[in-house]
């Protein structure tokens, strides 16, 4: 029923209503921390896990942000199920093959979530509209010192907060924003662009994060090492980073639109077609279009839509999602029938 309910409609941080949300779908902050004495989750018995769980569910009523948050149990959830919070950029891939004593917190906006016994205790992360990375920053760490009043985290002087994977170690922080990227896709930037981003010190994923694949032109930056700097260093450093990336992809797109821009109109024109008149569309295709359509938007030629609904569009016709809202598994060739739908009505409205 929860679930049901969360498939109604998109998360709030898909709303376009950030700075630069034509091309920064959204930024992210997450905390990576561990309960003193307790085995990191991956190792862990399963009698571990529960007492771990235990106690944050108990510091989770007593956060104020936290307190009204829905819970949901992992082990009680179908592989289809945990795919629809993947695909909702709330759990890990890791996290979505479930097991014991895990659990999901999120509120209803989805802007703030928890896992509980991830690859560590904890996995606190708040998602925010557009490039708002220090808000985002600011928000989780205020839930971070509210969790702490109540939990005793494993925290060493020289080497900062713990965490299963040393990588982690330090502020335990990952600070990413997922860009929408397809003039420089276009134009062949990309690789140039990821190795320059790589020598930053930064890191490019795919539309899921790490060990996923760029779908749609889309692309997750964020910091590699949490060790030896400060939180908000690392979060200037990536939103500097990701302001030039911007700077570079708005670039790309005037040289498109005044070099190519018949060309341009036209591959726009035929994904606006494609998408109001399809009655069979698989994922890959229609995220494909969609991301042509919402460049398309970003420049101005289709007045009738905006980011907004492109960006809410993404989330409602993904695998997962289209079986949850429906209540029932379904066969490939019946979602891409259902997600055809789902575009031309909502694509339709607006004509």
């Amino acid at each position: 029923m929860i679930l049901q309910e969360m498939a109604n409609s998109a998360s709030q941080w898909s709303r376009a209503d950030g700075p630069e949300a034509e091309i920064v779908f959204s930024c992210r902050v997450r905390l990576a921390r561990n309960l003193e004495g307790f085995t990191f989750p991956p190792w862990a018995h399963d009698s571990v896990l529960k007492d771990v769980s235990d106690k944050v569910l108990n510091a989770v009523k007593r956060s104020h942000y936290l307190k009204n948050s829905r819970l949901i149990k992992m082990s009680e959830l179908s592989s289809t199920e945990r795919r629809f919070l993947l695909e909702r950029h709330l759990i890990s891939p890791e996290f979505s093959s479930g097991g014991p004593h895990r659990f999901l917190i999120t509120e209803k906006r989805e802007m703030i979530s928890l896992m509980v016994n991830e690859e560590d205790h904890l996995r606190l992360q708040s998602i925010l509209s557009g490039l708002q990375l220090m808000d985002a920053w600011r928000l989780t760490d205020k839930i971070d010192d509210e969790l702490e009043q109540n939990l005793d985290y494993a925290f060493l002087p020289q080497w900062g907060y713990l965490t299963s994977c040393p990588t982690n170690t330090g502020t335990g922080m990952r600070a990413s924003c997922m860009l929408h990227l397809p003039a420089l896709a276009v134009t062949h930037k990309i690789d140039e662009l990821m190795k320059n981003i790589s020598k930053l010190g930064l890191v490019a994923r795919g539309l899921y994060g790490e060990g996923t694949k760029s779908q749609g032109d889309f692309f997750q930056i964020s910091n590699q090492v949490t060790l030896g700097s400060r939180e908000e260093e690392v979060v200037d450093h990536v939103e500097s980073v990701t302001r030039q990336v911007v700077g570079q992809e708005k670039k790309a797109r005037d040289i498109l639109l005044r070099r190519d821009g018949i060309q341009l109109r036209d591959q726009m024109g035929r994904a606006y077609g494609t998408l109001v008149s399809a009655y069979l569309l698989r994922s890959e295709e229609a995220i494909s279009l969609l991301s042509k359509l919402r460049l398309g938007v970003s420049l101005n030629l289709f007045p009738q839509l905006n980011v907004q609904v492109l960006n809410e569009l993404f989330f409602m016709i993904t695998p997962a999602q289209l079986q949850v809202k429906e209540g029932k598994e379904m066969a490939p060739l019946d979602r891409d029938e259902l997600r055809a739908k789902v575009i031309r009505q909502r694509l339709g409205k607006l004509k």
